[in-house]
C-alpha cells in the first residue's frame, strides 16, 4: 500500500517508467446513470464532495458491495477489462481517487491517510454501512488506511500489489520514484497514463501538477507494519510473481497478518483467516486487469474455498 509507489498503467519506455513507479462535512452532488458498453447494463455515477475534493464514482452490478480503488496515475478505467466479471457477482463502487481520472486535483496535497478518511464519508453518503474493499497499488494504500482508520466500514480487505513499508520495494525502484515530477510531462505524452488522464480529467492541463504531487507523495518514507497487526477483518494479499515488491516482503507482510507461522494442521485448525496469493506470470503493470485476479479474489470475498477434504467428499472450510 505504498505511500512511496502508487501503481499505474505503464509504458515500457525508460523515460516514463519513473512516473509509473508509481473530515469535514460531505455533500452529495447529483447522480446520473448510463449504460456500460462492456456490460450492457445501467451504471450509476455521480460525485461526493468531501473535505474540498469532489470524488467521482460509478456503481456497477448488484449484490454485496465491493469498493474498488485504482492505482496511481490511473483511474476507474484501468479496471474496465475485469469490471464485468466483478459486477456479475457484486455491486461495485468504483472511485476515481483524489486528483485522478474525473476527480479534480484542487489545492489539497495527495495523502493516503486523508483519502482513507474521505472514503469513509463517501461510503456513508452513498448509504453503505459496510463494504468489502479491493485496492490496487496506491488504491491498496487507500484501502489499507480506510481499514485501519475506519475498521467498522470494511468486512473483507484485498490488497493487490501493495506493500506495507517502503523497504518492500526492490531497491532500484526508490531512486526512480524520487524523480517523479512535472519535468517528465513531455516524455510521458505517448503513455497510457497521460492519454487516459487528458481524456477524462476536468482540467487536463493539470497533469504536470499531478506529477509534482505524486512525486511528493512517493518521496515520503513509510512503515505501517505495526498497524497491520491491528487489522481484524479477513485480509488477502495478492502479488505477481514478478512484482516490484521483494518476495521476502510479501511473506513478511503475510506473517504480520498472522499467516505463515506454522503448518495449518490436518483439519486446518491452525490456519489463519488471512490469505497470500502470488499469481504466476504477472507483474505490477498488468495484474490489475488480469482475469486470474477476479477468480482469485472473489472466492475469498465470498467466504468460499475450492479446497477438498482429505477424503474428497466435500469442501473444506474457508
Amino acid at each position: 500500500m505504498p505511500t512511496a509507489r502508487p501503481g499505474a498503467l505503464v509504458s515500457r519506455a525508460p523515460t516514463s517508467r519513473t512516473a509509473l513507479v508509481l473530515l469535514t462535512a460531505a455533500t452529495l452532488s447529483g447522480s446520473a446513470a448510463f449504460v456500460s458498453p462492456l456490460m450492457g447494463q445501467q451504471v450509476r455515477s455521480g460525485r461526493v464532495a468531501v473535505n474540498g475534493v469532489s470524488y467521482y464514482y460509478e456503481i456497477h452490478g448488484a449484490g454485496e458491495p465491493l469498493l474498488l480503488l485504482h492505482g496511481g496515475l490511473g483511474s476507474i478505467d484501468m479496471f474496465r477489462p475485469i469490471l464485468p466479471a466483478l459486477a456479475a457477482e457484486r455491486e461495485v463502487i468504483a472511485v476515481d481517487l483524489h486528483g485522478h481520472g474525473r476527480t479534480p486535483l484542487g489545492e489539497r496535497e495527495i495523502s493516503l491517510v486523508d483519502m482513507g478518511d474521505d472514503l469513509a464519508v463517501l461510503l456513508e453518503e452513498l448509504g453503505y454501512q459496510q463494504v468489502d474493499g479491493l485496492g490496487y497499488s496506491m488504491g491498496g494504500g487507500v484501502a489499507f488506511r480506510l481499514s485501519v482508520q475506519h475498521p467498522e466500514r470494511v468486512r473483507h480487505l484485498v490488497l493487490v500489489s501493495a506493500g506495507c513499508s517502503r523497504d518492500g520495494f526492490f531497491p532500484e525502484m526508490i531512486p526512480q520514484q524520487e524523480q517523479v515530477g512535472a519535468e517528465m510531462v513531455e516524455a510521458m505524452k505517448g503513455t497510457p497514463m497521460y492519454q487516459s488522464y487528458v481524456s477524462v480529467a476536468p482540467k487536463p492541463d493539470e497533469f504536470p501538477r499531478l506529477l509534482d504531487n505524486m512525486g511528493a507523495l512517493m518521496r515520503q518514507p513509510y512503515d505501517w507494519s505495526a498497524e497491520v497487526k491491528s487489522l481484524r477483518m479477513p485480509v488477502m494479499l495478492v502479488f505477481g510473481d514478478s512484482d516490484m515488491y521483494r518476495p521476502e516482503h510479501m511473506v513478511e507482510f503475510y506473517k504480520l497478518l498472522g499467516g505463515g507461522h506454522r503448518d495449518a494442521g490436518w483439519q486446518r485448525e491452525n490456519m489463519s483467516q488471512n490469505r497470500l496469493a502470488i499469481l504466476p506470470g504477472l507483474t505490477h503493470y498488468e495484474i490489475f486487469m488480469a482475469p486470474q485476479l477476479v477468480t482469485t479474489v472473489l472466492p475469498f470475498l465470498n467466504g468460499e474455498t475450492g479446497a477438498l477434504t482429505w477424503t474428497g467428499q466435500g469442501n473444506a472450510a474457508n
